[in-house]
């Protein structure tokens, strides 16, 4: 079918055949999911943004919707004209793509383009001309990046209801996490001027020229040659040009304020002149426990462009003096405008669903009517396999650790190498600790990124180990792996994947306090006498903050719960429950009765009975 010079299929092939236990709906609907990210690719791409929009999609197929799905702002090509083609068909989800948007995303990349990030009504048109070709009843936004913010009102005014996921802050921040150069929670955007050089791209000209160019030659050549184009061409002359931009200005030679840093004077010729082990000719000799400290010293030191900057630290009460704030819709440039523009969006909107309270009151202090907001919480199929897997376990009902254990307590970071993170406070976090704290201690990093400058910072640690990225399917198994969770996060946090994959594990957390996890996480004695919680919170940025946790734990102070405490203490969320919570949104505003809500109601019962069943117990 060719509708407004798009040319898609709007016929859905047949969802993947689901569990014999999994509900079918009685009254299937049309529904059209926008994002970013290649839906196929689910963490691999966006990260937990797109695995939750990815499993949601999928599960709503299963229960016989016909689900469509739509990516813009990553796919470009020599000729011009933007159009939408049909990409793949992935259990069950007919998947179309965007060419030649107007907007970028990641939103990085879109940093300076906020003229049309506000607005752009070709791409609206573009978009609705969509929707209307595969015959959408209702859409579901999970991200807004690489397409315009009016383009929810488009939406709207063609009659269709619309549904906003936000899973970041992108809506109100074109740096998406509400973060101030990545170091730390911006407070004030002074109506747009504190964003002016928030983040440094490349032009978004030459961003969609160099994706034209890649993806033109992936085409026509083959992804081989692409290949060459990036890493031979493209990428040397990006490294040049940064490396010259760097000599001209010192930004490798001043380090910000904090930073990591190499030794004085250091010189690449001189690192073969690096200090052996002062221990080298020990061999296996060693002294006594108390002479010692147990630190190997592998004189390991930090190149020029590998320090970073220690995260700016927060207030314990950081969420409340943020929520306090009023100055936000004012207007002083274009990103007061944008900022504006993207809260004008979510209005627009039938309905906000974040998936954390602290998020909906962000953008509720945005503008955003509170009528319209929301909270919907996450559900995913790795969770509950998660879940399950502590429930069956042998050790359900025996707690973590203990003092009197002869093995050391095991604290897990799962996560990126991003700032916001936080993985630089945990790194700082550990020199704090005394030796005989430490060295009770194992802590298992699994990071995603760059891990060499880390390494090589905590590389006199022998209590360190870096195990490498992660995935779902690794998640599962890796219950036995560590003891307590460690989430020691910089930027105002929404429901993180992490956050939850710990709780559902079993597992005692230590988390920053920011953003959405303090409406999980409970400390000793907080929900009643008695209570040992599941968690301990700090302020976020504080590294003395969270060696100070690890102490209390180390010490016998507080005690570690067994999992099945754990799940008895904490709001947990299956995913049939959330499918069938967000189905039942669709139903109330397309004006499909109360059958869907009654039938979310049996899907919450059912898939929450067990943990309901330990609460009681």
């Amino acid at each position: 079918m060719h509708t407004n010079g798009l040319s898609t299929r709007v016929t859905a092939s047949a969802s993947a055949a689901p569990p014999l236990a999994w509900p079918r709906a009685s009254r299937p609907l049309r529904i059209a999911f926008l994002g970013w990210a290649r839906l196929s690719a689910q963490w691999r791409e966006g990260s937990g943004y797109n695995l939750s929009a990815s499993e949601l999609a999928a599960g709503l197929a299963m229960s016989g919707h016909q689900i469509f799905y739509l990516r813009s702002g990553m796919d470009y090509s020599p000729w011009p004209g933007m159009r939408v083609k049909a990409q793949e068909t992935w259990r069950g989800i007919e998947c179309f793509r965007l060419i030649n948007s107007p907007n970028l995303a990641p939103a990085v990349f879109n940093f300076t383009n906020m003229r049309r990030e506000i607005a752009s009504p070709e791409q609206c048109g573009v978009v609705v001309g969509w929707l209307d070709s595969v015959g959408a009843q209702v859409v579901h936004v999970h991200s807004l990046e690489g397409y315009p913010m009016d383009v929810v009102a488009a939406m709207r005014a063609s009659g269709r209801p619309v549904v906003v996921t936000p899973h970041n802050y992108h809506y109100v921040c074109p740096q998406v996490d509400l973060l101030r150069r990545e170091n730390g929670v911006c407070m004030d955007y002074e109506g747009g001027k504190a964003c002016v050089g928030c983040l440094r791209p490349a032009d978004p000209w030459k961003m969609r020229l160099r994706r034209r160019m890649e993806q033109g030659v992936a085409a026509t050549l083959g992804p081989g040659w692409a290949s060459i184009l990036r890493n031979e061409i493209l990428e040397p002359a990006n490294a040049a040009r940064r490396a010259l931009h760097a000599k001209q200005t010192g930004a490798m030679a001043q380090p910000e304020a904090g930073a990591f840093k190499p030794r004085a004077g250091r010189r690449a010729k001189e690192l073969a002149a690096t200090p052996p082990d002062p221990e080298i000719a020990v061999g296996i000799d060693v002294e006594p426990e108390a002479q010692h400290r147990g630190l190997i010293e592998h004189n390991l030191t930090l190149d020029a462009g590998e320090e970073w900057a220690q995260p700016a630290a927060c207030s314990a009460d950081q969420n409340e003096r943020f929520l306090g704030k009023t100055h936000h819709l004012a207007v002083l440039n274009e990103y007061g405008a944008r900022r504006v523009a993207g809260a004008g969006a979510l209005g627009a909107a039938s309905m906000v669903t974040p998936p954390s309270e602290f998020m909906g009151r962000v953008y509720e202090s945005m503008g955003v009517p509170r009528a319209r907001i929301r909270r919907v919480r996450l559900g995913q199929p790795h969770f509950d396999q998660i879940n399950r897997r502590a429930r069956r376990s042998p050790l359900y009902d025996v707690r973590a650790w203990s003092p009197d254990d002869a093995r050391p307590v095991r604290f897990g970071f799962f996560g990126t190498t991003r700032p916001n993170k936080g993985v630089a406070v945990l790194a700082s976090a550990i020199p704090l600790l005394s030796d005989e704290v430490r060295r009770r201690c194992q802590f298992v990093i699994r990071a995603a990124g760059e891990t060499w400058p880390l390494r090589k910072v905590l590389s006199k640690y022998p209590e360190v180990s870096f195990q490498g990225p992660y995935d779902p399917l690794s998640l599962i198994a890796a219950g036995g792996d560590y003891d307590v969770g460690v989430l020691p996060f910089v930027w105002f946090e929404n429901s993180p994947l992490v956050l939850l994959e710990h709780l559902h594990a079993g597992k005692f957390v230590l988390a920053s306090r920011l953003g959405g996890p303090p409406e999980w996480v409970h400390g000793p004695g907080e929900r009643g006498a008695g209570s040992l919680g599941n968690g301990l919170m700090f302020a976020g940025g504080h590294a003395d903050a969270l060696a100070g946790c690890m102490e209390r734990i180390v010490s016998g102070e507080v005690v570690l719960p067994s999992p099945r405490e754990i799940h008895g203490s904490s709001e947990l969320w299956s995913y049939p429950g959330h499918v069938g919570e967000v189905e039942g949104i669709y139903a109330e505003l397309v004006g499909g009765g109360a059958a869907a809500p009654a039938r979310v109601a049996e899907v919450k019962a059912g898939a929450n009975a067990e943990v309901g069943a330990s609460r009681s117990a």
